[in-house]
């Protein structure tokens, strides 16, 4: 009798979960490699504009700023290469895939979503509403903080390496012309860097924040639909 109970019990748990197929496998792929690069670049960037006391020694036995410096390059080498997959696969995947490219903005009923959910998340209503992709203040967020932010942070940091590698070279003579927009003041250039930097960390302690939260609260997953690409919604 209690295994029928049990089993009765497992049967309603089912009925009352459905799944969607949201973001494909290379969305997934990029999603997590971006933010291994995102945190390579946060740390290193912090000590590139913050350096490490002096070590003893011979400075030509000691690399430590180099070696820095190098996993800083690469790491922005990953996320901007990864970014420019991440445009072409808005083209050629599902249309979840360009949810943080393209904004309906003329769309009134999706702007009365947003303000629906930013009353949400700051408990202002009790009910959530379910989305199949992002939710329309997520891909509001999304595209202001990662979309735009990835474009401002490329330009500004590819800028500063085109510095160091020298006039002349390809860093330089794609993205020379945002030291010439600030008067060539490469050390407000490498201020307004940092900041984007310390945008960007904001922006991801809030995105972690509230995926926790909304798989919590509003009985859908999300953590997890990253790693599987499926969404789960409960009754």
């Amino acid at each position: 009798m209690l295994a029928e109970q049990d089993q009765f019990e497992a049967e309603r748990s089912a009925r009352m979960v459905k799944a969607v197929y949201v973001y494909e496998a290379p969305l997934r792929l990029w999603h997590w490699v971006n933010a291994l690069a995102i945190t390579v670049l946060a740390i290193t960037g912090y000590f590139i504009g913050l350096p490490l006391p002096s070590v003893p020694g011979e400075a030509s036995n000691s690399f430590l700023m180099g070696y820095i410096r190098f996993a800083h390059f690469a790491a922005a080498y990953i996320f901007a290469i990864g970014f420019i997959g991440r445009i072409y696969w808005a083209f050629v995947g599902n249309h979840h895939a360009r949810q943080i490219f393209i904004l309906p903005v003329w769309n009134m009923k999706w702007w009365s979503e947003v303000f629906y959910e930013l009353r949400w998340y700051l408990f202002l209503v009790k009910e959530p509403k379910k989305y199949v992709g992002h939710n329309p203040l997520a891909q509001l967020m999304m595209f202001l903080f990662f979309t735009v932010g990835a474009v401002y942070m490329i330009c500004t940091g590819f800028a500063l390496y085109g510095e160091g590698l020298g006039e002349g070279s390809w860093a330089s003579q794609m993205f020379g012309w945002v030291m010439t927009a600030v008067g060539g003041n490469s050390m407000q250039v490498h201020s307004w860097h940092r900041l984007g930097m310390w945008v960007t960390v904001s922006f991801a302690v809030v995105h972690i924040y509230a995926a926790i939260r909304e798989d919590i609260m509003s009985r859908q997953s999300l953590i997890s639909t990253m790693i599987s690409g499926w969404r789960m919604f409960k009754d």
